[in-house]
């Protein structure tokens, strides 16, 4: 339906208004901003409507319109699904329009003004020989999970799902409305500790070196400053390049999520701020440059990427649900773009707990996972992972730290998406949610894990 003409004018009126203070407009861009809230939108409703199977008020209300900042301007988005096309289009009260293609195996792609490709043809995901033993049901970690769903006074959990596993078997689980044990749920940044356990894969395949150049090819110019970049400064976010994340729509990251057919292209162009290894920077553009070059190393066409995380990853872990969606050049979507059940994010976790092993075969080299779990800079991060303890704390660390182990560490990603890895509890927990308030609800996770580091007792 055509918006009229006076709304159209207020909605002008209104974005001129909510960025109205921001300086240097040529870098402040409000098109650029309403067009990231709008892809953003089409992409997020696209993947949760079509891979994760839940209903699109639900995914609007808690996965868009409540995020900070898009609330503000929640109430002019538009969207539209098209289930026979596997489609979502999106528009701000007919502004801004983009749509998000459903392409099987490789998620949901949004459509930046050229053809989208045909969905890649991949070899089914192989069914685990070795599927999770349920414990019997334990009193303690039922009045746990109880505590874990209900909803605080102030903000909002939506907890979506919560597996618990000691000792490699689970102990405990519970979904949200909607949601199964095979529901693929996105993981946002735990997305980052996946493109970690891949990258540990190609080291031990003899592919890539961490301490060497990375293999870019934009950066092999004679005198370039980011000639010298590794491996590890990428996935310890210690690479120097100018690629602030802020969320507000304006920042680099948002572009390059967004706008951006070829997010790797455009996060390799970004000029270095500082030399690498200075300063930690947590910047989606690290993870997207490992993409490429695992993208690259596993033959460099959409299909060879896919096959690659699946036959090196998914596949002898039994992540049967998982999906790693690629942007409009192939390449997967490394910093946030995995969906997979709540056991099997657990799956994952799982692999660090056992030392890179699984069911007997060496997934990870062997000392990775010390490698990740050691300190970058001294601070809460290590390489794809987040420390319960640091030397440099931060406000978050200073809440695990109270809390946690000295030797537990975690995934994490956007609206409250963790996997926590507890070596001397031999837990596992996994918490899969669309939260919102203060800390996006870790102090809640924080109060599950002592109940269960209780009832382990």
């Amino acid at each position: 339906m055509a918006v009229p003409t006076s709304t159209r004018a207020v909605a002008l009126a209104t974005i001129v208004t909510l960025f109205a203070g921001a300086p240097a407009w040529g870098l402040m861009r409000p098109d650029h901003a309403l067009a990231v809230a709008v892809g953003l939108t089409a992409q997020t409703l696209c993947a949760e409507t079509f891979i994760s199977g839940l209903p699109p008020e639900r995914i609007f209300h808690d996965s868009v319109a409540a995020r900070p900042g898009l609330n503000l301007i929640a109430w002019g988005l538009r969207y539209n699904i098209d289930q026979q096309r596997r489609e979502v289009s999106a528009s701000w009260l007919g502004l801004a329009r983009t749509s998000a293609v459903h392409r099987g195996p490789a998620g949901c792609q949004l459509n930046h003004g050229r053809p989208i490709a045909p969905a890649p043809i991949l070899a089914p995901i192989a069914v685990s020989t070795t599927p999770w033993i349920k414990a019997p049901a334990d009193t303690r970690i039922e009045a746990a999970l109880d505590q874990a769903f209900a909803e605080p006074a102030k903000g909002a959990h939506r907890v979506r799902a919560i597996v618990i596993v000691r000792d490699g078997q689970i102990v405990g689980e519970r979904y949200g409305p909607g949601v199964r044990s095979d529901t693929a749920l996105p993981g946002y940044s735990l997305t980052k500790t996946a493109i970690g356990a891949l990258t540990g894969v190609a080291v031990r395949q003899g592919r890539l070196r961490m301490d060497q150049a990375a293999p870019v090819t934009q950066w092999r110019a004679a005198g370039d400053p980011r000639a010298t970049i590794t491996p590890n400064a990428l996935l310890r976010m210690t690479s120097g390049l100018d690629a602030a994340e802020t969320h507000s729509g304006f920042d680099p990251t948002s572009r390059m999520l967004f706008l951006e057919p070829d997010m790797a292209a455009y996060a390799q162009d970004l000029p270095a701020k500082q030399a690498q290894g200075h300063a930690f920077a947590y910047q989606s553009a690290n993870t997207l440059i490992l993409s490429r070059i695992l993208a690259n190393l596993a033959g460099g066409r959409e299909a060879d990427a896919l096959s690659f995380v699946r036959r090196e990853l998914f596949a002898p872990l039994g992540m049967t649900t998982a999906v790693l969606q690629t942007d409009a050049a192939g390449t997967p979507v490394g910093s946030e773009g995995m969906l997979a059940s709540a056991r099997d994010w657990a799956r994952l976790g799982q692999l660090f707990m056992d030392d890179g092993i699984h069911d007997g075969r060496r997934i990870l080299p062997e000392g990775w996972v010390a490698y990740a779990t050691r300190p970058t800079l001294g601070g809460p991060y290590g390489a794809g992972l987040w420390l319960a303890r640091a030397s440099k704390p931060t406000p978050l660390s200073i809440i695990t730290q109270a809390s946690l182990p000295a030797d537990a560490f975690y995934a994490s990603g956007d609206l409250g998406q963790r996997i926590y890895i507890l070596p001397s509890a031999r837990l596992v927990v996994v918490r899969l949610a669309a939260s919102t308030g203060p800390a996006f609800g870790i102090r809640a996770d924080m109060t599950l894990l002592g109940a269960l580091s209780s009832a382990s007792d």
